[in-house]
């Protein structure tokens, strides 16, 4: 069978029909074609359904059908995914996968009362999704990253441009005043637990960049490099240390907007944001500093990565990253396939792991990890903070342009990065590396 465009719904398929389906998104086949797109297939489909009663039985999932009735009942309370095309959702599984799950939820063939609680039960182990006896056929069915999207120079650009560039009003929309866009870290309860509100939000970021900056040694005098600059928050803290900052970056968007903030705090003499690659960073510098942009490298670039940082770091000095990771085992298992958030969210990136950092700097430089702090609750805080945000201003979102389509993709996408902190399957961590001495 051939793929197939859904056709319009008729007269007799009404949202009481289908319940769920008035939330259905018109989907653009120009902008959004695969998403638009329902593939055939109805063996893959059949095999999809099976599956997903199996995990649904296995892991205490409530699967709901049009109408209400229950396609695997669980018990009150649990999790719940709410299909409203049964038949669209399992050709997509069937056909692609997680990609095809994320595409379906795009296309509103599914929704969740609690979306972060069911993507958080899936992620608790999403080794075991699939049963052991099948998982051999990965390799023919499992999508490779597309060369375009690979991290070369030339395509580096376009990668960061596809999400960064999207409209600094659209981060401006979710984000605290500081415009960071990375784990915060909050005030912790007796237990450890971080304490997090949308009011201690700015506080929570100052004191994570803070103790990048404390770990990386950053004061009067200093030089310091900045890989990825965000919005420019880091380098303004760092300059009124009394540093004098280089910060790179590729986006055109945090380009202007960070000079705007820098020139505007008054510190345009002490820092100097540049449209750059991290490849063609020069000078020498006693400190080099990075907030979650390694995720965006690429693993055939990590050597030239840390080998840049070995480069520009003046003797004596301290490299500081903020680096989201992920367990070593499913690195390896996982880390030539294309997903839904390679495809749709961060083209061209793969999250590393301790053992990579560890590994790629000990094989190509001569810089050791000495130090390591992990923040991965309170990575869960922060984009749970962000969701609350993003959700309730969808209007203004939509305003900007962004269709919905693009509202359940950027829902899914936080539910998602949300669910895969709360299970520890995915951790976020300072490293300090120095030479050896």
């Amino acid at each position: 069978m051939t793929d197939t465009v859904r056709p319009p719904r008729t007269e007799a398929e009404t949202p009481a029909d289908r319940p769920g389906a008035e939330a259905e998104p018109s989907v653009d086949p120009v902008r959004w074609p695969d998403v638009a797109r329902v593939p055939g297939g109805t063996v893959r489909a059949a095999i999809a359904a099976r599956l997903v009663r199996r995990v649904a039985r296995r892991l205490g999932l409530h699967v709901e059908l049009p109408g209400g009735r229950a396609l695997v009942a669980a018990a009150e309370g649990a999790p719940v995914l709410r299909l409203n095309r049964p038949g669209d959702f399992f050709r997509r599984v069937g056909a692609g996968g997680l990609i095809g799950f994320g595409e379906s939820y795009q296309a509103g063939d599914w929704d969740s009362p609690d979306l972060t609680a069911l993507l958080t039960l899936l992620a608790t182990s999403p080794q075991t999704l699939v049963p052991e006896r099948l998982q051999w056929l990965r390799r023919w069915h499992a999508q490779h990253p597309p060369k375009t999207e690979h991290g070369t120079p030339e395509n580096a650009r376009r990668n960061i441009q596809r999400h960064y560039d999207l409209s600094n009003d659209l981060f401006e929309l979710f984000l605290d005043p500081t415009m960071t866009y990375s784990s915060a870290v909050f005030p912790t309860d007796a237990d450890g637990r971080p304490v997090a509100g949308w009011d201690g939000l700015r506080d929570a970021q100052h004191r994570k960049i803070d103790r990048l900056l404390d770990l990386a040694g950053v004061g009067p005098g200093s030089r310091v490099l900045e890989i990825g600059t965000g919005w420019g928050e880091l380098a303004l803290r760092a300059a009124t240390r009394g540093a004098r900052v280089v910060s790179l970056t590729l986006s055109e968007e945090q380009l202007t907007l960070a000079r705007r903030r820098v020139a505007a705090a008054g510190y345009a003499d002490r820092v100097d944001i540049r449209l750059c690659d991290y490849r063609a960073a020069d000078g020498e510098y006693d400190a080099v500093v990075s907030v979650e942009m390694v995720e965006a490298v690429g693993q055939p670039y990590w050597p030239v990565y840390f080998q840049t940082l070995d480069r520009v770091l003046a003797p004596g000095g301290r490299v500081a990253l903020q680096a989201i990771t992920m367990p070593h085992d499913r690195l390896v298992a996982s880390a030539r396939t294309y997903t839904w958030i390679l495809k749709y969210i961060f083209p061209g990136g793969l999250l590393l792991s301790t053992e990579a950092i560890e590994q790629t700097a000990a094989a190509h430089t001569a810089l050791r990890v000495r130090e390591r702090h992990c923040y991965g609750a309170h990575y869960a805080e922060t984009l749970r903070l962000w969701r609350e945000r993003f959700t309730a201003r969808l209007g203004e979102v939509a305003g900007l342009g962004f269709d919905q389509v693009f509202h359940r993709m950027w829902e899914l996408y936080l539910a998602y990065s949300e669910a895969g902190f709360r299970t520890g399957y995915l951790n976020v961590q300072q490293v300090l590396l120095t030479r050896e001495s």
